[in-house]
């Protein structure tokens, strides 16, 4: 029996784009007049390293989220360009082999993904700012400019921290004149963006020291991600002990206990206090742009995942909110992520995972042994939760020369079959997979008296792909022999190189005998498990 689990590093690739582009030296540019540099191999690295900042697209021609960020990107770009100190904004076809090397070395999975290079590339984080030609200039404004800002009016910290963002803030107290020129020097090191919802101030006694150098070091680390401010004044702050000299770490956050405090400057405890009081106990699933990095975050980490769907118009709404947040806490312990979602702006987790809309109010838990779900749930009661595949409809015909898999019929046609078994994972809009389509059947037409063999596909988009298989592009193939041996084929995209390796692997015809003792094996009882995350969960974590 095959055991399921994917990874849903992809999720959310569509809900978040990037923009931003820039006119630099005329010979990087392929086109005259382009404001975005246009980047190779060939050039890569020298125009990188003639840049203190510059802002690198990692695209691919066919991306549509690529092709609808261009022209934002575009006209970022034409502002910037202008901007002292110069922010350059540059593009890379990550998608051309020729630049694989790059595309590697920069991380790059998914398109775009925007890097910000710092220091002719030495320096190299994230972009997590807005899609949009505005928001992006005004982010990257942010990005080279100091990575903590100094608050000094109540009416400032109130009109820039407000109720909606998560703040860091760092507390200060300046005696003298010495104290304000440190200050000076070191506000280079720190710098604060808008789009993020997250706020760390930081207030000490005075801005000098080993607590203040660790959080100015800790600004510009994270200045991707959070915005970052300093004071002298803790009173002029609006949530939180008003009256603390320091020093001292608050983090502001519109959700769970609305604001936090560390007195722990260490550089590690820093880091991970703002990685954890920074994150919601509960994520949510909406429409809300400002939930969006917490959406990435979610489904990047590598933990347990349990999700409630449910309709955010229903009556019962606050009933769930609750039960799912009282769950949380109970098993924050377990490694367990929760997250609460509307089902009208989870269409796309919806396809990816193979959900219903007429099964919610459901809960679905995705763990590293599998995928469990509980559908048309109560708020006060979640019933048991039974084992999930997601998979296509099995084919009430089968019958031509390259077989049909769905993930209900692997069992079946794969593993329990007692052939020898060649299949190939696809995606639909791969045109490496359309091409070898042909091939494939020419294979399976040049084979079809070896009963010993079948040639078969499955879509790994729709379908749930065991884990016994490595697919991290399309089109991958294995071959799965009668001797349960597993082959994964990297030769040639030709017909007569595909057979010779099918002849080179295959194992014998298998008995009779064999063969219900193999089916026999690979028979399993469905079963129904109850919710309880530390039971379901405790062998996983």
């Amino acid at each position: 029996m095959a055991v399921y689990m994917v990874l849903p590093s992809i999720l959310l690739a569509g809900i978040f784009l990037l923009a931003g582009p820039y006119l630099a030296e005329a010979e990087y540019a392929v086109e005259l007049g382009e404001a975005v540099l246009t980047l190779d191999a060939s050039n890569f690295s020298e125009v990188v390293a003639k840049h203190q900042f510059i802002v690198v697209e990692f695209y691919a021609p066919w991306c549509g989220h690529c092709k609808q960020l261009a022209p934002e990107y575009e006209k970022a770009a034409a502002i910037l360009r202008k901007h002292d100190p110069l922010v350059a904004l540059a593009k890379l076809d990550a998608y051309d082999e020729r630049n694989k090397e790059i595309k590697d070395k920069y991380q790059v999975h998914s398109y775009p993904t925007i890097k910000i290079i710092e220091n002719g590339g030495n320096n190299v984080r994230g972009y997590g700012g807005p899609r949009d030609a505005d928001g992006i200039v005004e982010y990257l404004k942010k990005q080279v400019g100091p990575a903590s800002i100094e608050l000094k009016s109540a009416e400032e910290a109130a009109h820039i921290i407000g109720d909606k963002r998560v703040v860091l803030v760092g507390f200060h107290y300046c005696h003298d004149v010495s104290c304000f020129l440190n200050i000076m020097r070191m506000m280079d090191a720190n710098v604060m963006h808008v789009y993020e919802i997250l706020f760390q101030v930081g207030v000490f006694p005075k801005f000098a020291g080993v607590d203040y150098e660790n959080f100015m070091a800790m600004a510009e680390k994270k200045r991707s991600d959070y915005d970052f401010f300093h004071t002298s004044d803790a009173g002029i702050l609006p949530r939180g002990d008003q009256t603390i000299k320091g020093p001292v770490v608050r983090l502001f956050k519109p959700f769970d206990e609305l604001f936090v405090d560390s007195q722990d400057f260490d550089k590690d405890a820093l880091e991970k206090f703002i990685e954890v009081s920074g994150f919601p106990t509960v994520v949510t699933f909406d429409a809300d742009p400002t939930n969006h990095k917490f959406l990435e975050r979610y489904y990047s980490t590598p933990s347990a995942k349990a999700m409630l769907f449910l309709n955010f118009s229903d009556d019962r709404i606050e009933a769930f909110r609750s039960q799912i947040q009282e769950a949380a806490k109970q098993f924050s312990a377990n490694n367990i992520s929760f997250l609460i979602g509307d089902v009208e702006a989870a269409d796309r987790a919806f396809q990816y995972f193979g959900l219903k809309e007429d099964d919610v109010p459901l809960l679905f838990v995705l763990a590293q042994g599998g995928k469990y779900l509980n559908p048309t749930i109560d708020p006060d009661q979640y019933g048991n939760l039974t084992p999930y595949v997601k998979s296509e409809p099995i084919p009430k015909v089968n019958d031509q020369p390259v077989k049909v898999v769905v993930a209900d019929s692997i069992d079946d046609i794969v593993f329990n079959s007692g052939k020898n078994v060649l299949l190939e994972f696809y995606a639909p809009w791969c045109g490496h997979c359309r091409k070898l389509a042909p091939i494939l059947e020419e294979v399976a037409v040049s084979m079809q008296d070896d009963e010993d063999v079948v040639i078969a596909k499955m879509d790994g988009t729709a379908n749930d792909i065991p884990t016994d298989f490595a697919v991290e592009g399309y089109p991958t193939i294995y071959l799965y022999s009668t001797t349960g041996d597993l082959y994964s084929y990297n030769g040639g995209r030709s017909a007569e190189d595909i057979i010779s390796f099918i002849k080179k692997h295959k194992g014998p015809k298998v008995s009779v005998v064999d063969e219900v003792a193999q089916t026999g094996a690979g028979a399993v009882e469905e079963v129904s498990t109850p919710w309880s995350p530390s039971e379901l969960l405790k062998d996983e974590l």
